[in-house]
């Protein structure tokens, strides 16, 4: 899938309007219609089937917040198709609606901007839910997941759930992040999808339950591992392209602790400094090829270490990474605009991107968000860094020559985050 991008001077970006919001549509029933058909090819690919339970609880008419977690393009497909004819709206990434914001729009999109605040998006969700009657779907994940575990998630949920006063109805997927996940560049493997969909939490629990039982609760439905569950149902992944990028998430060798040295290819990731190599097994182990030490035997268990090691740079005050970028900007629902180039640094300070001779300047610190909106060949242009605010997005693509990991800058903004809230609740305490 492709985006509608536009080369323009960021003066004449400065002087364009910015978004317009609308509020959200029932969607269009033929549309949604299509969108079923059209899905049904690939769900018999993968000889998709689905469980429900406790969905009698829920009425036909009843509005509901269906919470789903987030693997792969297929997940939209599957949603539509397991809660179809069910009017529903969907939270989705403004990106999303770049050069067809109409048409999207009747298909029931709300859009937001991933890892920013935007208060808008629950006024429109309670618009959906209580005005026109609709069901919204959310990806509370809000990014697909990078090691198969999941992404952190706001700790607003039991909040909003609190607000909505609506049923809570949970979508759990099977198989999508094996089939297609995020690093693996659009290579798509054989293997069977499956979901279960779940009454979750009525109007009453949600009523008796304070916010921060709520939020445990669904922190822990979306706590989970997709190499472990392939593991222990034995599910086989043939394909030799299997560890193809995964350098993109397994960045740093645990062996010679470099970053710049990994590569992934064919169902191997290798660094090139050390000479370390390790298989992706077809049922997702790893295996060192060497008699030394096992390493790391687990995906998700290297990128924890990779994640500790981060932490550690941020403890230390060593933590910065700096790299030289093409920056495109979304400023309006027409096209992301390819406005020049710059250099964004990430320290212990939060994000800084200056470009297009000087005439760029954005600061962001590390308390802005508790993630980032970071994806690997994003929309077929390259592996990119967004930041920015509800009133404009700045893509960040890095140049190939800085080898630089944006699943460490994730990382980082994920522990930064949490440095700062930390340091700011001892603090509270002390006073």
């Amino acid at each position: 899938m492709k985006i509608k991008t536009r080369k323009i001077d960021f003066d004449a970006l400065s002087a364009m309007p910015g978004r317009t919001h609308h509020n959200p549509v029932r969607p269009v029933k033929p549309l949604r219609w299509l969108i079923k058909m059209l899905s049904a090819g690939e769900l018999k690919q993968v000889d998709f089937s689905y469980e429900q339970y406790g969905m009698e609880k829920l009425s036909a008419d009843e509005p509901c917040l269906i919470l789903m977690n987030h693997s792969s393009f297929i997940d939209l497909k599957i949603a539509e198709t397991v809660m179809y004819p069910r009017p529903m709206n969907i939270i989705c990434t403004s990106d999303g609606l770049v050069g067809k914001e109409w048409l999207m729009r009747q298909v029931g999109c709300i859009p937001t901007n991933k890892f920013v605040t935007d208060v808008q998006m629950v006024k429109d969700m309670h618009y959906a839910l209580h005005t026109l009657g609709n069901s919204v779907l959310m990806y509370p994940e809000a990014s697909y997941s990078f090691d198969g575990t999941a992404t952190p998630l706001p700790d607003t949920i039991g909040k909003c759930l609190k607000l909505l006063k609506v049923p809570v109805v949970l979508i759990r997927t099977h198989g999508a992040f094996l089939r297609d996940p995020l690093y693996n560049n659009l290579k798509i493997r054989q293997v069977q999808v499956t979901a279960d969909v779940t009454y979750l939490l009525s109007k009453e629990d949600i009523a008796n339950m304070s916010a921060k039982e709520l939020q445990k609760r669904i922190v822990d439905e979306f706590t989970f591992d997709n190499f472990l569950e392939q593991q222990k149902k034995q599910i086989a992944v043939t394909e030799d392209f299997r560890a193809d990028y995964l350098h993109r998430v397994l960045y740093r060798c645990p062996d010679c602790n470099r970053e710049d040295g990994m590569t992934g290819n064919g169902t191997y990731i290798m660094c090139r400094h050390c000479k370390s190599r390790y298989e992706l097994t077809e049922y997702g182990y790893l295996k060192k090829e060497s008699d030394e030490s096992a390493g790391f035997t687990h995906v998700p268990d290297w990128y924890r270490w990779q994640r500790e090691m981060v932490r550690k740079e941020i403890e230390s005050g060593n933590y910065q990474m700096k790299m030289h970028v093409d920056i495109y900007v979304m400023q309006n629902m027409k096209a992301v605009y390819q406005v020049g180039t710059g250099t964004l640094l990430h320290d212990n300070k939060g994000f800084h991107l200056d470009g297009c001779d000087g005439k760029l300047h954005y600061e962001q610190k590390p308390t802005a968000s508790y993630s980032l909106y970071a994806d690997y060949y994003w929309y077929e242009i390259g592996d990119v860094v967004c930041i920015g605010d509800m009133e404009r997005l700045y893509y960040c693509f890095p140049k190939k020559e800085d080898c630089v990991p944006v699943a460490k800058t994730r990382l980082a903004t994920e522990e930064l985050y949490k440095w700062e809230m930390d340091h700011s609740n001892r603090k509270r305490k002390d006073v």
